[in-house]
Order: C-alpha cells, then structure tokens, then sequence
C-alpha cells in the first residue's frame, strides 16, 4: 500500500476543504453572526490547512496509485471531508451532536439531503449555505475536482480516481488528457450553474425572505447541481413561486443527464445525443412516471386529502418526479398521502436514478438497460442454446464482463439495502408515532417497515426524504445514534457504488506491495 503518496493527496483534500470553508465563513461575516459562529468556521480552516500542509512533506518513493489503492483513498476522502466538515455544526450549535452534524455532513457531500434538523428555522446562515454548497461541492466529484490540478501521471491512477468517484458502469475521458477532462466537466458543471441562478433572480422573491433573493437562489442551485436536497426554509420548495418550481424541475433534469452529452452538444455532435440510447431511455422514464403521476392525481382514483388544479397537478408531478428521479429530494408538497399510483411510480424512479455520468444517484438508467438486454439474451439462450449474443449498448458491443458487473452491482445494491432494513429493525423507535404538519393538514404515522424501507432506499440511492415517518415534511431526527451511522455509511455506500467503501474496509487493501 503506498502510504505516503495516500497521505498526500489525503494533504491536498484537507487543504482543499480548508479553502471551500471560506465560503461559509464569508457568509458568517455578512450576516454578522456571532463570534461562536465564525470561529466555528476560523477554527477548522486553520487545522485542515496546517494538517493537510505536513502531510504535504511525505515523499513517496512510488507516485503512482494501483487500482485498489486508487479506490480506498476515493472512499477514505469522503471520510475525512465529511468527519472535519461536520466541526462547524458542533461549535457553532446548530447540531451540537457530533454523530448527528456527521450524518448531516455526509448527507450532503453525497448530495443525499437527508437531515435531522427538525426546526430549519433555527439555523444559521452559515450552516443553511455550507450544507448547501456540500452538494455542489460533492455533486461532481471531490477528487474529479482535484485532478484539476494535481500532476496527471502515464500511469493510470487518475482514470482510478475518476473510476472509483464517478457514477456509472462505464467511465472515460471526453478528451485525450485526463486534466483536460476534468476541467471541461466542472466548465460545463460551473456554467450550468451560473445559469440557474440567474434565471432563478428574474423570478419574484418569496414572501416574507425579500432580502434572500440571491442567498436562496444560490442555495436552491447548488441543491439542483449536485442533485441534493436540503431545505433551507419550512417546506423544501414549497414557498418558491411557480416559475421558479418549473426551473428548478428542468435544471433537475439537466444536471440529470450525463455530462458527456454537453461536450457533444457543444462541438455540435447533436445527432449522437439523440442517438444515445441512455439519453432517450432517460426522458422516456421521465415521461412515464410524470404521465402516472398526474393521472392519479387529477383522476382521484384513490381518496386523498389535496385538491390540485390541472396546472398545480402538472407541476407537482413534473418536479416530484424530477427531484426524486434525479435522486435531489426537494419537495413542493407532501406527496406521502397521494394515491398509491403516484407513490409507486415514485418508488420506481428512486430506485432508477438518472444518467451516469451525472451527479445523481441511484442505480443507472444505463445498468438498467444493460441489465433488461443481458436478461433478454440469457432467455434467448435458454431457448435456443445455438443462439450466439450480441449484446449491443450506444452502439458499442457490451462484453460479457461488463454485463456480469452491472448484475453483480445491482445484487449487492439489494443486498445492502435489505440488510440495512434488517438493522432498522433493532431501532427502539419502531412503533412510536411521529406528528406531520404539512400543506395536506395534521396528521400522524408510525415508524414502521415502510418508513425503515423508504430510508434505507433513500440513503443508498441518495434521494434524501423518503415516506411515512421520513417523509418529506420529517426527519431522520428521531432514529438512534447507531442507526444514524449505519445510514451515514449507506449514502457513501450509494455515492460511491459500494465497491471503493467495501475495498476501503478489506483487510487485504492494507497490506504492504
């Protein structure tokens, strides 16, 4: 195991993290917070940099990465960025349980949105853009960000880093250069970004928030870039005027898409966008769920206590699917009590995700085409043994390998997930009742298989809010400290498609080569 070379770049993220907490911290000074709260952000800034300014003083003897070594660093930097980030929230007070601002903080660097906040109104500015900019910050990638600066070597351990951090059974440079890569998604990641907020400036200001305009506009995309979810008032994005919800829902949608796609847009390849065949399986699913969505809510098939207009029904379907599709959990209503129709088809898109190559989460529109043209193959066989395959995916023959990686990722992420399940169980707050207020009126749920279902998938898809007592209009507040990790642990899980976090904690990793 190279050590030193891990330690350095280990260095590298710290100092990082040091810079980026500049940026709360300047919100801390605008707002004129209290002392507590600026040097809730001073305090960590100055030991992320001296610690990560030592570690710059080994000198490995070898600097290249092997893959596994590549794939153990990429789990171990979410670690330690989420166990410093997590600080600020305990000296400032606004999570003054260290587990908890840990669950916070991995949340939101894996653009989960999950949180135990319970009252969101109690939080500094400080604390409400720092778990906000963990989104952007985690949307594309910590190391994809790294890269951009460090030396490429000609020996692979960068396309390891990019391998064990990006989303997707399959991973590639756009370009030759692995440096010039990087730099041309985070451009297209920046600009898409800048665009959103300025778009979102032209719309009205929310009542009551006239002078957060801005604060909330840049809150509300680095949530839509990173596809995270954290509320940063009562409601998620209930409060936001609708030209806005309809912005967000196709900025959601975009930041969706693989990133790829852009840079051929951009050098005018439109005909292989339209042809990509994840790219249209994407839009179809989309479609789809929104069709069904809004189907059960105007249709009434099932009683349920909202009554939307036809637009309102529109619109809420658009970005509920969008947001959860997208694995982002913002919310514009309490879509726990509709119809069983909308819940399902909700349930089917969490478990989806979006696109490879994106900053959402979830399974993979690309593993699920792969995996539904590798079953088709597998029947076609059975029934006729002199069948040879040729299983085809953008064009490009799929190897039998690939195919077998896609089942295999799928097995372990359902073995995860109803293990995780299994180990809610033991909470003692199964069979308590929790008291939900939202726009649909008062009323309480019970912790409860759906509820500890609904989260297990909502962390290792990285949606963030689930159902019943997870909810929307709830947190994960009430769930015990064990169950707290246990979850912080499955949205790295999810972030980083299980395999770096399963190679990080394998005895064998760590022996000496």
């Amino acid at each position: 195991m190279n050590y030193k070379k891990i330690g350095s770049i280990l260095g590298k993220i710290m100092i990082l993290e040091g810079i980026l907490m500049l940026a709360p911290l300047a919100v801390s000074l605008i707002y004129r917070e209290s002392l507590r709260h600026i040097l809730a952000f001073v305090i960590p800034v100055v030991v992320l940099v001296l610690l990560g300014a030592l570690l710059q003083l080994l000198k490995a003897q070898r600097s290249s990465l092997y893959q596994k070594e590549g794939f153990a660093l990429t789990a171990l930097v979410w670690i330690v960025m989420t166990l410093f980030g997590a600080i600020p929230f305990v000296i400032n007070g606004d999570i003054p349980n260290y587990v908890d601002a840990c669950f916070e903080m991995m949340s939101g660097f894996t653009t989960t949105g999950s949180s135990i906040i319970a009252d969101i109104t109690a939080v500094s500015r400080s604390t409400l853009f720092w778990r906000s900019f963990s989104h952007w910050i985690g949307g594309m990638g910590i190391l994809v960000f790294v890269l951009i600066f460090i030396p490429e070597s000609n020996d692979g351990s960068s396309m390891h880093l990019l391998r064990a951090e990006s989303p997707g059974p399959q991973v590639g440079k756009i370009v030759s250069k692995m440096k010039m890569t990087t730099r041309i998604l985070y451009l297209i990641y920046l600009g898409m970004t800048v665009l959103e907020v300025i778009i979102l400036m032209l719309d009205k200001p929310i009542a009551g928030y006239e002078d957060d305009k801005l604060f909330f506009s840049l809150l509300a995309t680095f949530g839509c870039a990173g596809t995270g979810g954290f509320g940063f008032i009562p409601g998620s994005m209930e409060l936001f005027h609708p030209f806005s919800q309809y912005v967000m829902a196709i900025f959601l949608i975009l930041f969706g898409c693989n990133f790829s796609l852009y840079y051929l847009l951009l050098i005018g390849k439109i005909r292989d966008v339209l042809r990509s065949e994840e790219f249209r399986s994407y839009f179809l699913i989309i479609v789809l769920a929104v069709v069904f969505v809004f189907l059960s809510l105007v249709g009434r098939f099932e009683a349920f206590p909202q009554v939307y207009t036809m637009e309102e029904a529109f619109r809420y379907s658009l970005f509920q699917v969008a947001s959860l599709m997208t694995t982002a959990g913002y919310t514009t209503t309490d879509y726990h009590v509709w119809p069983m129709l909308a819940t399902m088809s909700l349930i089917i898109v969490m478990f989806t995700g979006a696109m490879a190559g994106s900053t959402a989460g979830g399974i993979k529109v690309s593993r699920i085409v792969m995996a539904m043209k590798g079953a088709y193959v597998n029947i076609r066989k059975l029934i006729n043994p002199r069948y040879v395959p040729v299983t085809k995916f953008e064009g490009k023959t799929l190897e039998q390998k690939t195919i077998n990686d896609v089942f295999a990722f799928i097995t372990l992420y359902f073995f995860i997930l109803i293990a995780v399940m299994f180990l809610l169980a033991f909470d003692p707050v199964n069979g308590q009742a929790v008291t939900i207020i939202s726009d649909a009126g008062a009323y309480e749920v019970k912790h409860g298989f759906f509820s500890n279902f609904s989260a297990a998938l909502a962390c290792i898809s990285n949606v963030g809010p689930a159902f019943e007592a997870v909810g929307p209009y709830a947190s994960f507040a009430s769930y015990s400290w064990f169950s707290k990790i246990l979850l912080t642990f499955t949205m790295m899980l999810g972030r980083l498609e299980i395999l770096p976090v399963l190679i990080l904690f394998n005895r064998r990793t760590w022996k000496r080569v």
